[in-house]
């Protein structure tokens, strides 16, 4: 195994995906990875510390990575952690914006991006040659206490009736329950004998605490890894937000600042129990293995090439982030270019790789397909389709699988159940609903002298994203 670790925070004046550096604080952003090596062809696995890295721009850093490490861009999955204080990256929005003549690309600006990727490479290409042997896998898991939450709030009707977003304010709405999450913290380490070398985590919730400062932050995610670096320093730590499209820390986070500590320490905690309760075993090349399964997701009918580019042409362009994503994701699916979906197994652990701001239900439906080994999901990986609901949250309502949230619709779960399938040899499930875990409450149950809450994002006071 090689372990790579990069510096991804933008300088000051640099555009984030909301606002531009004003300042750097203690813990900036990371990008990290590990290299697996002598099981066929190398594979590479990333996580940066941005929103979201999408359509063309996955081709470049899959490429980079690819060319640095020996290997193919097929065996490479990056993914990001989906923090806010943080940048995004598309290229194929910025090409968008810069052939319609629009100068401010604001949050599209690649400029950062572009110079950064120069830095990745030698930094992936030096840390193989310091190449250590990987003698044991081992997997655990634990529960994360106080974190996770369901953002949709449904009425009697199964309608969204409120958004409990990762910030939430009304005391009404966090006394809702949990909701539809998963509890589970996974943990999967290497070792080197009875050394570990690396610890690769995966939990499904949006990772912000609060946002919009200006300053560039890993957030409480960021912090939890921290602390497990601090307490475990021969181990590389990388951390992947799982299909956390609908869940958010909003019943746990009035948005108060002492929060961010709160919830860090919180996931430190699982992380530390889950590897305590790592079971080993001795690993070979023969129990690594690399497959992938090529989807198109159709485009939702709102994505109208012609309106789109209606809104980008003209003296007062309107909606251009939003518009020249859409056009980007629009236009490579035209073209037939397919998105990656990768599974790594390494023993009878399976680590599925998937796109976009996935809801919870795909990761649910992914470990009850194959209840007979451990199951993990990393999503977030290309952001060009943001939000991926299931099919039947597509006639709920609510901010996620709105048009201005999502650039797909109710025909992607069955495309992704299948691959899922495919790729954990499994057969799939008639429909996300079928691997839900129950619910303790209903959110009917709690919501006697609960008012209607706006569901209208353009009403939600802070970014939603």
């Amino acid at each position: 195994m090689a372990r790579f670790d990069l510096d991804a925070t933008p300088p000051v004046g640099s555009m984030m995906a909301y606002d531009r550096v004003v300042r750097h604080d203690e813990l900036g952003l990371r990008c990290r990875g590990i290299v697996l090596l002598g099981a066929e062809q190398p594979i590479v696995l990333c996580a940066i510390d941005w929103i979201g890295v999408g359509n063309e721009s996955q081709d470049v850093f899959k490429r980079v990575l690819a060319e640095a490490a020996g290997t193919t861009p097929e065996r490479v999955a990056v993914h990001a952690l989906h923090q806010h204080d943080a940048p995004r990256c598309d290229f194929g929005a910025e090409q968008v914006l810069h052939e319609a003549g629009i100068s401010d690309l604001g949050p599209h600006d690649a400029s950062f991006a572009r110079s950064w990727l120069k830095k990745l490479k030698p930094a992936v290409a030096a840390s193989l040659e310091q190449t250590v042997p990987i003698t044991h896998a081992g997997f655990g898991v634990a529960n994360v206490e106080q974190v996770a939450s369901n953002r949709r709030i449904l009425n009697d009707q199964g309608v969204v009736r409120a958004v409990r977003y990762t910030t939430c304010t009304d005391p009404d709405l966090r006394a809702e329950p949990e909701g539809v999450v998963d509890p589970e913290l996974s943990a999967l380490s290497f070792w080197n004998d009875d050394q570990s070398v690396a610890v690769l985590t995966y939990y499904a919730t949006h990772p912000q605490s609060y946002y919009r400062t200006g300053v560039p932050s890993s957030d409480f995610p960021g912090i939890a890894r921290f602390l497990r670096g601090q307490e475990l320093p021969t181990a590389l730590h990388v951390h992947f937000t799982g299909a956390g499209g609908n869940i958010g820390a909003g019943k746990y986070n009035d948005g108060s600042k002492e929060n961010r500590v709160l919830l860090a320490g919180r996931v430190a905690a699982a992380m530390k129990q889950a590897f305590d309760n790592t079971e080993r075993f001795p690993l070979s090349a023969q129990d690594i293995g690399w497959t992938t399964q090529g989807v198109a997701l159709p485009p939702a009918e709102h994505l109208d090439a012609d309106a789109l580019r209606q809104q980008l042409s003209g003296p007062t362009p309107t909606n251009t982030i939003q518009a020249s994503t859409r056009l980007a994701y629009l236009r490579r699916y035209e073209r037939g270019e397919k998105i990656l979906l990768q599974c790594l197994r390494v023993g009878d652990v399976r680590i599925l790789h998937l796109p976009g701001e996935l809801f919870v239900e795909y990761q649910l439906a992914a470990k009850a397909m194959r209840s007979d080994l451990h199951v993990a999901m990393a999503a977030y990986g290309d952001y060009g389709t943001a939000y991926i609901g299931t099919a039947e949250a597509y006639s709920q309502g609510g901010y996620e699988t709105s048009p201005r949230a999502t650039c797909v619709d109710q025909r992607a779960e069955p495309i992704l159940m299948d691959a899922m399938a495919k790729l954990l040899e499994a057969a799939p499930p008639a429909q996300a609903a079928a691997a839900r875990a129950p619910q303790t409450k209903t959110n009917t149950e709690t919501n006697t002298n609960i008012n209607t809450k706006t569901t209208n994002a353009a009403n939600h006071t802070e970014t939603a994203e």
